[in-house]
């Protein structure tokens, strides 16, 4: 069959055989789908990610732009830019030769330590929908199709393959799932991406309620379901769920076999099959692929126009969170001849989080280059780092002779059982580390990594190891470090986010020490590691005592003391955030050295900033002694020329929290219930929170355990609202006005939030739910009216025992803030005539 632009897909499905109908359910391998050139179907290629398209290689590879983390577009309230990004995400996704964004990521930020939240949106599921929407319209008018991902409730990552979320239906629909809803309601997003994680019992992939009954049920949705990567986990019941596509390939559970022993007996109907294959064919029409079937190869454009809309969403996503005595801006005519610390991570550019969103940024501007690009020379900077914050110790590389006398390693991997003749050998191996992705064909092999060590320093040095599979050290032939099984998520080893333990060993100078790491790979010995199975990887790091024990604070002090002022860069490297593991602490890593940083400089500067870098709240146990704190997320590649903006007052700040920010992690609503207890081997969480996540609970608790409020954000200007109003519209609708009057003497930038919650407080409702919002920008002295539409269904519940929306008659507050905590006006609405409505 030629290929052709209007291709006829009930005759391409009614041409292909049973063995080609499988052939298509899986992907042909990481990132690219089936082709069959004899039947006219071409293959398409996928590419991470939710901010920014990686392209193949997961470490190094092309350049991509890296565009700010979700959570700090959230950040912005402003959906033009949300559309914005996801024009530019469309452009680079076509970079890299790809058709499919696997992307935007719009779970719920349901906990602090959840250590994926920087790659989701908000707490807030009407905030997180109208921004994902806009994205996937902005991906898809540009004919990238958008995977709108993970559906649903992956909200944590702690054995996020297997955990069972036992949740609600009424907060699934409310909390979890309505992010989902408007989005496709809104934008129609051509794929969805199911979790990993079980909810109610059931895996995400074969979820009938999720996928059968909701999703192309009640929503009429027509689109392409694939698999999170390797999250199939069965033949027959996701196929019959309605999941169209296993990724990646080669498959694990679609093979030819397995699809017609399901159909012999009685499981699967061959029907099923051929409208699994009509999607993924509608999929490859959508794209274009029919007409233009060819993966081109993948290509770095370091477009000016990103560029500018990187730092633009920067600007607008940072939010300042205290500025004591206006203390910033620093503005560079104020600065002239003045000497300012830039302390902490201010070399590091903390763009983004680690996994899926990870990528090889065309460029990645630090605070440090931001700062003195912004002033120049008129401003003397000084630096001192302040603060251990690396997590795993760097792996073993100097002084290190292999048994070719090489400098380096020698690398042998062997057959299973087979300990005798290396099947492959390489000398000079550069460090103690091995990775499968990028390297050797390491798969159902061992592997044994051997030096001889000379150190430099006598002392009790420090080591720390892992692997993916069962790993140890031996030095001189003596055991010091033994892993017995699989490491607990083999993606987050890849991702290099796993805590080591550290240990000692007593090395004397000058002395050969004959090390020798040897790794079994995980699985074992089977294939139940699933797109993992059987591949190496192993590390192994070191530190010299002295080094591993230096005093970094006190030089910091010393500076910070010397200079007009301090500003504090703290925060989260990728290694700290990221997928395949939650946070380990509410407090920023590592083991309070940068809280005793910034708890040192305030001591002996009174003007310190605090500029932190993380896509979740934190504890911040020296707020009242810091004169100011900006709170700047992952923003991309542009990082430190938009932190310099802020703090120059290039930008007005105009960022607002999408998320509430607890002072103590106790205080947080799913505490208690994340990540789950474990019986029987099967990890478990209940969400016993119901719908009170995020600001829902903080508004029923003392405000004093808040240190910030949903929606909260200062600027250098100030706000205030009059003259609210409420007026049935058609169709069900409200229209309300409300003035925003700019007090202050900057042009700048507030969000208009409005909320709605009835009179009279009820355990089973919340207090109050965003309904609509809007970011208005106003001229000194200038007042603007805005104006907010909102439906019934905006804030309606979902009604368990009735299986309907619903909205109760009763008096209703209306109310206009700036944050949950400000609210500035409001108005009293009556609803109903005697009796509930439903949908």
């Amino acid at each position: 069959m030629a290929l052709n632009a209007s291709p006829d897909l009930d005759a391409i499905v009614q041409s292909l055989s049973l063995e080609e109908k499988a052939s298509l359910l899986a992907g042909r391998d990481f990132w690219e789908t089936v082709p069959i050139p004899s039947k006219g179907v071409p293959a398409i290629k996928t590419s991470d990610g939710p901010n920014g398209a990686r392209g193949a290689e997961f470490v190094g590879g092309t350049r991509a732009a890296c565009f700010p983390a979700a959570v700090c577009s959230a950040a912005t309230w402003n959906p033009h830019l949300s559309r914005r990004i996801g024009n530019a995400l469309a452009e680079e996704t076509q970079s890299k030769g790809a058709r499919v964004l696997l992307g935007p990521t719009m779970c719920n930020h349901r906990h602090p330590l959840g250590g994926r939240n920087f790659e989701s949106f908000s707490e807030d599921p009407l905030l997180a929908g109208k921004l994902a929407a806009q994205v996937v319209n902005g991906l898809q008018e540009k004919g990238i199709a958008a995977t709108i991902k993970h559906f649903a409730a992956n909200e944590q990552e702690t054995e996020r393959l297997s955990v069972d979320e036992i949740i609600s239906e009424r907060a699934l629909r409310e909390i979890y799932m309505k992010p989902f809803e408007i989005a496709i309601k809104e934008a129609n997003p051509w794929a969805v991406m199911t979790a990993y994680n079980k909810i109610n019992g059931c895996h995400a992939d074969a979820h009938d309620f999720l996928l059968k009954k909701v999703l192309r049920g009640e929503w009429g949705w027509k689109g392409l379901v694939m698999s999170d990567w390797g999250g199939t986990n069965s033949t027959a019941a996701a196929l019959n769920a309605g999941l169209d596509l296993e990724m990646p390939g080669p498959t694990q559970h679609r093979q030819f076999k397995a699809i017609k022993d399901a159909i012999d007996n009685g499981e699967l109907l061959e029907v099923t099959v051929d409208a699994r294959v009509r999607n993924i064919l509608e999929l490859i029409e959508k794209v274009g692929a029919f007409e233009h079937p060819e993966i081109p190869p993948e290509k770095s454009i370091d477009n000016p126009e990103h560029r500018l809309l990187i730092r633009e969403v920067a600007g607008q996503g940072l939010v300042l969170l205290k500025n004591t005595s206006n203390t910033l801006p620093l503005k560079r005519e104020n600065l002239k001849g003045k000497k300012v610390a830039l302390l902490g991570l201010a070399k590091e550019a903390l763009i983004h989080g680690g996994g899926s969103a990870s990528l090889n940024a065309h460029y990645r501007i630090s605070p440090w280059d931001g700062m003195r690009s912004t002033y120049g020379e008129d401003v003397e900077f000084a630096f001192a780092k302040g603060a251990h914050t690396y997590r795993q110790l760097p792996p073993l590389s100097s002084h290190c002779t292999d048994s070719s006398g090489k400098p380096g390693w020698s690398l042998e991997l062997f057959e299973r059982g087979k300990p005798e003749k290396p099947v492959h050998t390489e000398y000079g191996y550069k460090e103690a580390a091995f990775n499968p992705i990028g390297g050797f064909d390491s798969k159902w092999k061992n592997v044994r990594l051997s030096t001889t060590f000379v150190p430099t320093e006598t002392g009790q040095h420090y080591l720390a190891s892992s692997g993916m599979g069962p790993t140890s050290i031996t030095i001189n032939d003596t055991l010091v470090f033994e892993q017995k099984g699989d490491i607990d998520d083999p993606m987050a080893f890849l991702l290099g986010g796993v805590a080591e333990k550290e240990f000692q060993y007593p090395f004397t100078q000058g002395v050969s020490y004959q090390i020798t790491i040897r790794s079994s790979p995980p699985g074992g010995g089977d294939d139940h590691g699933g797109i993992l199975a059987g591949l190496q990887g192993f590390r192994m790091g070191f530190m010299y005592r002295d080094e591993h024990n230096k005093d970094l604070v006190s030089q910091a002090v010393d500076i910070a003391k010397e200079c007009d002022y301090a500003i504090v860069f703290t925060g989260h490297l990728p290694v700290w955030e990221t997928e395949g593991q939650d946070q380990l602490s509410f407090h920023l890593p590592k083991e309070g050295s940068q809280d005793d940083l910034v708890e040192a400089v305030a001591s002996v500067n009174s003007r310190t900033v605090v500029v932190n870098s993380t896509g979740v709240a934190v504890a911040m146990p020296w707020l009242s002694k810091v004169a100011g704190v900006i709170q700047a997320w992952f923003p991309g590649q542009e990082a430190g020329n938009a932190i310099a903006d802020v703090i120059s007052g290039a930008v007005n700040p105009s960022g607002r929290l999408p998320i509430s920010w607890p002072k103590n992690i106790e205080d947080a609503p799913a505490y208690g219930n994340f990540p789950g207890t474990k019986k029987n081997g099967q990890l478990t969480v209940h969400y016993e929170e119901g719908v009170f996540v995020g600001y829902r609970h903080y508004d029923r608790i003392p405000q004093e355990k808040l240190q910030f409020p949903f929606g909260f954000g200062l600027s250098y200007t100030t706000f205030s609202f009059s003259n609210a109003s409420v007026s049935p519209g058609s169709h069900g609708k409200f229209k309300s006005t409300v003035t925003v009057s700019n007090t202050g003497e900057q042009p700048g930038a507030t969000v208009v939030q409005l909320y709605i919650g009835r009179i009279g407080a009820s355990e089973k409702h919340p207090i109050k739910t965003l309904a609509a919002f809007q970011k208005v920008f106003v001229g000194i002295g200038q007042d603007q009216t805005v104006k907010l539409e909102v439906g019934h269904r905006d804030f309606a519940y979902f009604d368990e025992a009735s299986g309907y929306w619903k909205v109760d008659e009763g008096r209703y507050w209306f109310s206009f803030g700036q944050s949950t905590s400000d609210i500035q006006a409001r108005v009293e609405v009556t609803i109903g005539s005697g009796k509930h409505m439903t949908w």
